[in-house]
């Protein structure tokens, strides 16, 4: 996985159709995906209980590009292997999550899986300033976490602190959370390259028809594009 900060699109399958997971990861993928982003959710840390172990090994076997992996859960170390095991390319760890985030990252690295490190809305640039050596990712939540489909709210001045700390480290900065047309060119130019979507992505497509889903995220992009061209 080489690193480059070119607009990606990465469609959150906490918006696809549960009954049929392979069918809608094949087709995000085959519409223009870039990456295949994982919601994993605990009900502890966050409101909403998701995906485990087996159901990310599952999906595993129907991605072909990058399975990016976000852990919306605490604690968080004693599931970091598991996961890695599942083929999480990307594991994103929350330094909300626990006291000890630089292990954590530690952690995930010594998998084999590059790591992230997510930011909830309420938490500053800052917090992760000393651990941007170890971070192959910094996640910005543009929602609280737990729920798709809530209302974005702006993070872009975060977004441009965080592209000002990392310099040219090979760190991506991701944004997960109310990212569409409308939002997402303002997010890239602020240094933002990876935006997750979920039901901006899905919005009138099935796996029977899944042209809508080519048609959203090109829209995402070339709003993207744009603001950074």
């Amino acid at each position: 996985m080489s690193f480059d900060r070119k607009i990606k699109i990465a469609p959150s399958i906490l918006s696809a159709d549960f009954a049929d997971f392979g069918r809608e990861i094949r087709a995000v993928e085959d519409q223009g995906a870039d990456w295949v982003h994982v919601d994993v959710m605990d009900g502890h840390f966050v409101p909403n209980i998701t995906f485990g172990p087996p159901a990310v090994a599952a999906f595993r076997k129907h991605v072909t590009t990058v399975m990016d992996v976000h852990l919306m859960i605490a604690p968080v170390d004693p599931y970091i292997e598991a996961f890695a095991r599942a083929g999480a390319d990307i594991i994103t760890a929350h330094v909300e999550a626990g006291p000890h985030i630089h292990r954590t990252l530690q952690a995930i690295r010594g998998t084999g899986a590059r790591a992230g490190v997510a930011l909830n809305p309420g938490t500053p640039a800052d917090a992760v300033e000393h651990l941007l050596d170890l971070a192959d990712l910094i996640c910005v939540m543009t929602v609280n976490p737990g729920f798709g489909g809530q209302r974005f709210i702006d993070m872009t001045a975060k977004v441009r602190r965080l592209r000002q700390m990392i310099g040219d480290r090979p760190v991506h900065i991701e944004i997960d959370g109310g990212v569409d047309p409308s939002t997402a060119p303002q997010l890239a130019a602020a240094g933002a390259d990876v935006l997750v979507a979920g039901s901006a992505v899905f919005r009138g497509g099935s796996v029977s028809n899944s042209a809508p889903y080519g048609d959203n995220i090109r829209a995402i992009r070339a709003a993207a594009q744009a603001a950074v061209a």
